[in-house]
């Protein structure tokens, strides 16, 4: 039976899966911590590396100089060396053959004062090697003697060089050509190993104590500037729950911290003011159409009762039912209307003749009450971009607000104008107005000003026209008419001529 294969466990790999998503979620004081932490130790490390080489170059250039200096001292004292004779070990001595192989020291010869502890011999062409001197170390008494078969390979070299000389451990070498031979400067590097190795350890300790105490001081700086924005999320946690009325604390608003919280605060706020006016809006709505609903339903209940027998009171019944029935219709188109302006504000976009939608609306505003007196005012040649049906509607919902707002006798004007800076269409009646505390207000869905005759609207014509304007790129606003009444000023944006539909969908873009 061929053997099945077992899958690795995945809790056996998950640790190594894992560990880059614990780092990734780990808090946010940790990660600037660590990562504070890993730069430094890499600056350090860079740090230290290069001091400890600095300083042992350093050190081997000085020794490069004194072994210069002891070459030129040692170099006049070879006269009476070699005036002398060098001194040679007898042939036959066994104690002789030893001196021929490690070299031998000259008699009552004095060497200079040396700046250091160095090795100094001779290497003639033929015979043993001269000891003029020898360190104190205890390497150095056996450097130069031993040398001896690699001497060929020393002799001649340009400059200081650093050879390893058996367990001596390393040397740094200087030789020059003199009459007799050749003249070899040595010294043990041992001194310049031990500081370089001290400095390198100082230098370690400290960078360890560093960033120890960087670590340390970036933990308690993060923690308590991260402090404000912990309380911030945890506020941001207990507003989540529900309460929108809370607010984050405040801080200096200079800070990022500051910003932060007036911002989330700005946020809160907002979202608040958008909840409140959700629910005026559905509760405006569910009381503009209770009222229909119910004179439909009464209606209904007084058909389906039986307490209407009479044709012509059948027939009253059902045009009061009708009459909701297209009431309620209104309505819901309007406010399905708002709804695709904020979904779909860029929908249409085609060249509109401002001066015909104007004027056309106008007339119809005449045929809907011939006793009204309207002054019309429109220049030719008006066009924009956008869609127009939305600026039909836009029109007639502002010439509709005077004829249902506003007494029988009141008299209404309506100019259109255009500019550089785009059409202005204004409608404006001497009726009694809308007080100046109320202004602000007459925009909003399904509010009525208190003090405007009539109220038979819905309360959505001028939202509905603030909507188109916007969608158009435009803006509307209303003031007090002189001497009273009303005004209401729609600006929209010129796009002139005539456009192709990719023109105009990159216009709208």
């Amino acid at each position: 039976m061929k053997a099945r294969r077992v899958p690795m466990s995945r809790s056996r790999m998950s640790p190594v899966r894992t560990l880059p998503g614990r780092l990734l979620h780990a808090p946010l004081r940790l990660k600037v911590m660590a990562g504070v932490v890993v730069v430094t130790l890499l600056a350090l490390t860079v740090f230290d590396v290069g001091v400890v080489i600095t300083m042992r170059r350093y050190l081997i250039l000085q020794t490069d100089r004194n072994l210069q200096v002891a070459l030129t001292l040692t170099k006049p004292t070879l006269g009476s060396l070699i005036s002398e004779g060098i001194p040679r070990p007898p042939r036959q001595s066994p104690h002789a053959r030893l001196q021929t192989t490690r070299g031998i020291t000259p008699a009552n010869f004095k060497m200079p004062a040396l700046p250091g502890d160095f090795d100094i011999a001779l290497v003639p062409a033929r015979g043993p090697t001269v000891v003029l001197e020898i360190g104190t170390g205890a390497a150095g008494a056996h450097s130069l003697v031993m040398m001896r078969p690699a001497m060929d390979m020393l002799l001649g070299r340009r400059g200081p060089h650093t050879v390893l000389i058996g367990n001596s451990g390393s040397f740094r070498v200087l030789s020059a050509r003199v009459s007799a031979g050749f003249l070899i400067v040595g010294t043990s590097l041992e001194q310049v190993t031990k500081t370089s190795d001290q400095i390198g350890l100082i230098v370690t300790l400290g960078s360890i104590a560093v960033v120890l105490l960087i670590g340390l001081g970036v933990f308690v700086v993060v923690r308590r500037g991260l402090r404000p924005i912990e309380a911030m999320a945890r506020q941001a946690d207990l507003i989540s729950g529900g309460d929108l009325t809370e607010r984050v604390a405040t801080h200096n608003p200079r800070t990022e911290v500051g910003k932060l919280g007036a911002a989330l605060n700005g946020m809160l706020g907002r979202i608040d003011a958008s909840q409140q006016q959700m629910r005026r809006f559905f509760g405006d709505a569910s009381h503009e159409l209770r009222t229909p609903l119910a004179s439909l339903r009464a209606n209904a209940q007084l058909y389906q009762q039986g307490a209407v027998q009479n044709p012509d009171e059948v027939d009253e019944v059902m045009d009061r039912i009708v009459l909701e029935t297209r009431r309620m219709g209104r309505l819901v188109d309007d406010m399905l209307r708002l709804a695709r302006l904020g979904q779909h504000p860029d929908q249409f976009r085609e060249p509109v003749d401002v001066t015909a939608v104007v004027t056309g609306c106008a007339e119809r505003a005449r045929i809907a009450d011939p006793a009204r007196t309207w002054q019309v005012r429109v220049a030719g040649g008006l066009t924009v971009t956008g869609d127009q049906e939305l600026l039909r509607r836009a029109v007639d919902n502002l010439m509709m607000n005077v004829l249902v707002h506003t007494p029988a006798g009141t008299a209404g004007t309506i100019t259109a104008s255009g500019g550089d800076d785009g059409v202005t269409i204004e409608v404006s009646d001497d009726g009694p107005g809308v007080p100046p505390d109320q202004l602000p207000h007459i925009f909003e869905r399904f509010y009525r000003a208190g003090t405007r005759s009539g109220g038979s609207g819905s309360g959505l014509g001028l939202a509905i026209a603030a909507e188109v304007a916007s969608a158009h790129g435009g803006t509307a606003q209303a003031a007090p008419a002189s001497p009273h009444g009303l005004r209401v000023t729609l600006t929209l944006p010129v796009r002139a001529g005539t456009h192709s539909a990719p023109e105009l969908a990159a216009t709208a873009g």
